[in-house]
């Protein structure tokens, strides 16, 4: 592999050395047609530009543009150009098709400073056909991963809340239904890292320390939005909890002294008008429910303040089994306080009312929403590992999108017209505030 190295010497004479061998030739000896084929004119009176513009000024000059002679694209002064070029004289075990790297670097070099050959490390590379098919292979595979991500989290958030409703209209006990949701999650998790079908985390007790306060907040938030949704229309439930980056700001804002930008602000305004405009519209309003869903997002805006500020400092768990952990640490809060909320008497007289009701799919009604729920969150959680936050925020509005109107296809929600402009206010509003977030924090 034959390095070039452009070099000013004694005297203003500027010659360009082979670095493999040690050898010299002129300012104007063009590269070796063998690399790159016999240049064009235009090509050969371009190869000594970058030699021409160098002066001995006892200063590392400016770089200089280097002419690529196959394509003319220009090139700078300590960067490298990399080709694929095929073998000449390939052996009888080598294919004649085979690719080795040339490399030819230009470096601006005064006699007196040697030594600042490497000022410019950086390479340009330029991928050969196979390197390109490579990479855009991957690019594919990437994209088809993340588009997977997201149809998946949407799919089984539909359907996990199609099944959460559906159970809650029959047995409107939403404290054990929470409880079983997190207790399916743990359940599958534990089994998963008994029969190591996924790697089981290092944890300590610091991690628990640290995740105690998102798991508590997460268990506030997952209570709240379940009893709001045994009062109200699963579509009105997901509008008001679009609000959710309003009391972020405002949260952050009044509690933690954080300011932001004026476009911030006025991005809430939209949310804000929306979510009021559908209240002040629904047909079927309940107080229970309109409470329930503002807690839930209060509590889910600490959950992610105390996720920002380092509470969870490890980074041995991640993913999937970050949600675990969460899922393990929040049922754990949760089931002394529905065993004290509403009971076994009373899960047992709903149990059996719910089956005289609709027979036994009643029970394959609380599996599918249990085992739904754990499902849609993992994959949410797994996909933060492979896209932006932008990406993700994007994502959970239209993700809200498509349960706001599968919801209301499913369950025949009757809906005003301007109660649906009301919802496509706020879900407005809420791309709009992800992003001038993004933009302002970039």
């Amino acid at each position: 592999m034959m390095m070039l190295r452009s070099v000013s010497g004694v005297g203003s004479t500027q010659q360009a050395r082979c670095t493999l061998c040690h050898t010299t030739s002129s300012t104007s000896t063009s590269l070796p047609s063998t690399h790159y084929g016999a240049p064009s004119p235009r090509a050969r009176a371009s190869s000594v530009q970058p030699l021409q513009s160098l002066q001995s000024n006892n200063r590392l000059l400016k770089p200089v543009a280097l002419k690529d002679l196959s394509n003319s694209s220009s090139f700078r002064t300590g960067q490298s150009l990399r080709r694929f070029t095929p073998l000449k004289n390939a052996g009888p075990f080598e294919n004649k098709t085979s690719l080795r790297w040339q490399k030819i670097e230009a470096n601006a070099l005064d006699a007196g400073q040697s030594g600042a050959a490497d000022a410019y490390p950086e390479e340009s590379v330029i991928p050969g056909g196979e390197q390109d098919e490579i990479t855009t292979a991957k690019a594919a595979a990437q994209r088809l991963k993340i588009g997977t991500y997201f149809v998946l989290w949407w799919s089984l958030n539909v359907v996990f809340n199609i099944y959460n409703k559906k159970v809650l209209n029959v047995f409107p006990y939403p404290w054990l239904t929470s409880t079983l949701s997190l207790a399916a999650g743990s359940t599958i998790m534990l089994l998963s890292w008994a029969t190591r079908l996924a790697a089981a985390p290092e944890l300590d007790v610091e991690f628990w320390k640290n995740l105690a306060p998102v798991a508590l907040a997460h268990t506030i938030g997952h209570v709240a939005a379940t009893v709001s949704m045994s009062k109200v229309a699963v579509s009105f439930t997901h509008i008001i909890k679009s609000s959710e980056p309003a009391f972020s700001v405002l949260i952050s804002r009044f509690l933690l002294g954080e300011t932001f930008p004026l476009p911030v602000y006025l991005s809430l305004l939209p949310i804000i008008g929306g979510c009021a405009l559908t209240a002040a519209t629904e047909l079927n309003f309940n107080v229970t429910g309109f409470v329930g869903a503002m807690i839930s997002n209060i509590a889910f805006v600490f959950r992610n303040i105390f996720s920002k500020r380092g509470m969870v400092k490890s980074n041995k768990v991640g993913g999937m089994n970050y949600y675990a952990c969460l899922s393990m640490l929040s049922l754990a809060f949760l089931t002394p306080f529905a065993f004290a909320v509403e009971g076994p008497k009373l899960w047992a007289s709903g149990w059996q009312q719910a089956t005289q009701t609709v027979g036994q799919q009643f029970f394959w009604w609380v599996m599918a929403q249990s085992v739904f729920y754990h499902l849609y969150n993992q994959v949410s959680y797994m996909s933060l590992n492979e896209i932006s936050p932008l990406t993700f925020s994007i994502g959970n509005t239209m993700k809200r999108v498509t349960v706001i109107v599968s919801s209301i296809i499913v369950f025949h929600t009757p809906v005003l017209p301007v109660n649906a402009v009301g919802a496509a206010i706020a879900i407005f509003g809420t791309f709009l505030y992800s992003q001038v977030s993004m933009t302002t924090q970039n």
